[in-house]
């Protein structure tokens, strides 16, 4: 686009404090020239008007801030999940709510494998499943004589039958941390995090990397942020070779591809020095849609999965605290080699056990090795109190807050993990936007569905899946919402010079809505249409 293009809307938000609004939008080159009215960019020169979306609301592309690339991909597993889903090319699928159905629905996708071919299904989370926790008796219905692997929503937990426990080797005399046992003494067929997951995804060829690594997959990725309205997204916790990277260059290059990506690459694998040198080498590689430098640590695990590392007085069910991904001391040499670097850092920190290390670990870095610009990034925060954002604050620390987890778990965090004081501060964003903390809000997909407005929708109202409101101090206006999803979002990502907003000299993304979020009621945020994308100045409709 080398001319200058004036788009007409029935409304601009523009996240810009000097024009909130407009009708017109110009640009130039796949920037942002002009905001106003129909002649906004007339002194630049010639112009041409395009009233495609003159219908349409704008506001500036959405930014999800913690998702994955598998979440396309994914897909190519069966759903079994408790919930309704869309896949990346807007099929329902209907959600499995008891044991029996998810059962049946195994079976069905056996039937259509090749002969011995692995069952592998995801998205299953037991704790909305009323009666016994499902174990490796009832995956042996589903076949008893070739392996079968459910990977729970979470992606911290997993169950297989009697047959993939067999692969592995996992019997009575196992003593590994996170594989489950019953009374009698034997592996009930539950694995809880990667270190007692990894044997069986390896021998059953399951593999998240594989999964992110295509042209296909990274497509179909694009499809799921496009339908969602996001122009930039991540793909926290990737682990590229170098091969891969060279796939993600070609296709966030081609033309049609409607999104910027901005992986963080897992730190794991090898001494915290190297993997800091990794990153700094991986961020001369970056372009305008592939943003390459982060990385991820992996602290704890899931609250709805009992990994998590959560402070006294633990979970209410009395399940033994959770369990470290990372160590501690693994931890603090982590963050002390990516500080002194210059590398930013996203760090999962579910339990408020694993925030309080992490933020112990930082402070720590940052005294040795002072940068002020680092804008590390926690990520989930779920359990973290005022004390802790304030520690953020002194810290210039931002949060990234799973909003989505009030609706999808709410009800079950207080009758079966944290109990309902605990659960009522859960994933504050009120009191860490009132901390001075600069925020975001994500949805983690593929855990729970990318989509920014429904995240902003749970952010502002709360509600649980039985309608209760979780929190109400907690909750924030609709703008607050809508902020934490562009400009917020972008800040942690260290793009908000670029992306976010819509004014003067940012690239030219936007999310084509079929309402105004600012004018519904709040109760309805998560319904305003999405049409598709403006990506660097082209147009990608659904």
């Amino acid at each position: 686009m080398t001319g200058i293009t004036v788009f007409k809307a029935k409304k601009i938000i523009t996240m810009d404090p000097n024009r909130p609004e407009a009708t017109h939008v110009a640009v130039k080159e796949g920037k942002i020239l002009a905001v106003g009215a129909a002649d906004c960019a007339d002194q630049w020169g010639e112009v041409s008007h395009d009233d495609s979306l003159a219908d349409a609301v704008l506001m500036p592309g959405m930014v999800e801030g913690h998702a994955h690339i598998m979440a396309g991909a994914i897909w190519n597993y069966c759903y079994v999940g408790y919930h309704d889903r869309y896949d990346p090319e807007g099929k329902l699928w209907k959600g499995r709510t008891d044991l029996e159905s998810v059962i049946e629905g195994l079976s069905e996708y056996a039937a259509g494998l090749p002969e011995g071919a692995p069952v592998i299904g995801w998205g299953l989370d037991p704790i909305f499943l009323e009666g016994e926790r499902m174990s490796r008796a009832h995956l042996d219905q589903v076949s008893a004589d070739r392996p079968v692997a459910i990977i729970f929503s979470n992606f911290h937990l997993m169950g297989v039958n009697s047959k993939a426990l067999e692969m592995v080797n996992y019997t009575a005399e196992t003593n590994a941390e996170g594989v489950l046992k019953g009374a009698d003494g034997k592996p009930t067929g539950e694995l809880q995090e990667m270190a007692a997951m990894f044997p069986v995804m390896r021998r059953l060829g399951i593999d998240f990397r594989d999964l992110s690594r295509t042209p296909e997959g990274i497509r179909c990725y694009g499809e799921v942020a496009k339908r969602a309205g996001v122009t930039t997204l991540t793909d926290l916790f990737a682990q590229p070779a170098e091969d891969d990277i060279d796939v993600l260059l070609k296709v966030t290059g081609e033309p049609d591809f409607p999104v910027r990506l901005v992986p963080a690459v897992a730190a794991t694998g090898a001494r915290p020095d190297e993997l800091a040198e990794q990153a700094v080498a991986l961020r001369a590689r970056s372009t305008d849609k592939l943003r390459l430098g982060a990385v991820k640590l992996m602290t704890d695990g899931s609250i709805q999965g009992w990994t998590a590392r959560v402070k006294w007085p633990g979970y209410v069910g009395g399940q033994p605290n959770g369990i470290w991904n990372t160590p501690p001391e693994l931890i603090g040499q982590l963050v002390e080699a990516m500080q002194k670097a210059g590398v930013q850092m996203h760090i999962h920190v579910n339990g408020d056990e694993a925030s309080e290390v992490t933020l112990d670990a930082l402070e720590a870095a940052g005294r040795k090795y002072p940068w002020a610009g680092a804008r590390h990034v926690l990520q989930h925060c779920q359990l973290m109190g005022a004390d802790q954002f304030r520690r953020c604050a002194d810290l210039n620390v931002c949060t990234n807050i799973f909003s989505n987890h009030i609706w999808y778990f709410g009800d079950q965090h207080i009758t079966l993990t944290v109990g309902e004081e605990c659960a009522k501060r859960m994933n504050a964003l009120r009191s860490a936007i009132d901390e001075g903390v600069h925020v975001a809000i994500h949805s983690d997909a593929p855990v729970t569905p990318l989509g920014p407005l429904f995240t902003a929708w749970c952010a502002v109202n709360r509600e649980t899946m039985t309608g209760q409101v979780l929190g109400e101090a907690q909750r924030v206006s609709v703008e607050e919402a809508l902020y934490a999803i562009t400009l917020g979002a972008a800040y942690t990502l260290k793009l908000d010079r670029e992306i976010g907003s819509i004014e003067t000299g940012k690239i030219a993304d936007f999310a084509v809505l079929g309402d105004d979020p600012t004018a519904v009621a709040p109760s309805a945020l998560k319904d305003v249409p999405v049409l598709g994308v403006v990506s660097g100045g082209a147009v990608h409709l659904v």
